[in-house]
Order: structure tokens, then C-alpha cells, then sequence
């Protein structure tokens, strides 16, 4: 239950709030002791993955789909064609990954952050999607402490908005 929480709290850091109060003050990337760190990390490259593979099968869903309004004539006569049958083997595969996600996190916004937001900006990578930092020692009682982000959040962390590129 506790890794389960630190996952869905780091993706959850991914949402927009609406609130100063609740507003997350970096994206991406939660504090926390080095050994739950590293304790939670697969749970959310796991959960990564598996909304990767997801969102793969939702692309190739889409062509069956319908642009109707639910209950209109066009979505009733959708529901009765081959197109939809089609359609609901197509986007099995990504009903099964956001199940998946959601025993693995255990928090509804967490799973929608993660298909929505998280897993199509790491659509290209092949894994590692989190770092661990070390931070230091926490002063009241000097236990190591760690930060655990998601990659490529920061860019300026990889030299991209340090200017214009020689060369150019």
C-alpha cells in the first residue's frame, strides 16, 4: 500500500491544480527516504509500460470508431455494424492496461494522469523513466533523503534551453 501511494502521488504531481493550496511545487517529482525511493520506482516504470502498450492499442482502435453522438441513428447504426465489433477487440487491450494501472496505483486520477498525460510523452523511451536523486540527510532524525522524478521534465536539466546551439 505504501509504494502504491508513493506511485500514485508522483504521477499525481502531473495534474493541473486548481488551488495555490494544493499545488504541487515541482512536476514530476516527489521527496522522499532513498530506500522507499528505490522501493517505488518499479512499481511506476511498470505502470509506465503498461499505459505505453496501452495507448498503442487505442491508436489502432481508432479507426473503427465513430464520430456520432451516443443515441443518436449514426452511433445506433455504428453499434449494429462489423466497425463495432472490430472496435471492441481493438480497445480491449487498452481497457485491460488502465485495470491493470488502476490495481497497480489504486487512485482513478492517478490512472487518468498517466494515460493522458504521462505514458504519450514517453511514447518514444524504452524505459527508465524515473531518477533517483540523492538530496541529503533530513535534519530531525538523519535519515538519507532522496527525490524520485520523472525524466525529461525539466529540460533545462539536459542542456536544451541553455540557448542557441553552435552551429546554427
Amino acid at each position: 500500500a505504501l509504494f502504491k501511494n508513493m506511485a500514485s502521488a508522483l504521477l499525481l504531481t502531473e495534474r493541473d491544480a486548481t488551488d495555490e493550496e494544493n499545488a504541487p511545487k515541482h512536476k514530476g517529482r516527489i521527496v522522499t527516504t532513498i530506500q522507499k525511493a528505490k522501493e517505488a520506482r518499479p512499481t511506476v516504470e511498470r505502470a509506465i509500460t503498461i499505459a505505453k502498450r496501452g495507448i498503442a492499442a487505442a491508436e489502432g482502435a481508432s479507426r473503427f470508431a465513430t464520430t456520432a453522438e451516443r443515441n443518436t441513428d449514426a452511433w445506433k447504426t455504428w453499434r449494429k455494424s462489423g466497425d463495432y465489433a472490430k472496435w471492441v477487440q481493438a480497445i480491449a487491450p487498452l481497457v485491460n492496461a488502465r485495470r491493470r494501472c488502476l490495481r497497480l496505483l489504486g487512485d482513478k486520477q492517478a490512472v487518468r494522469i498517466l494515460f493522458d498525460v504521462v505514458a504519450p510523452r514517453y511514447a518514444d523511451r524504452n524505459g527508465g523513466y524515473t531518477r533517483i536523486v540523492k538530496a541529503g540527510i533530513r535534519a530531525s532524525d538523519a535519515v538519507k533523503i532522496a527525490i524520485i522524478e520523472l525524466v525529461d521534465r525539466d529540460t533545462s536539466a539536459k542542456g536544451q534551453d541553455s540557448g542557441p546551439v553552435l552551429g546554427d
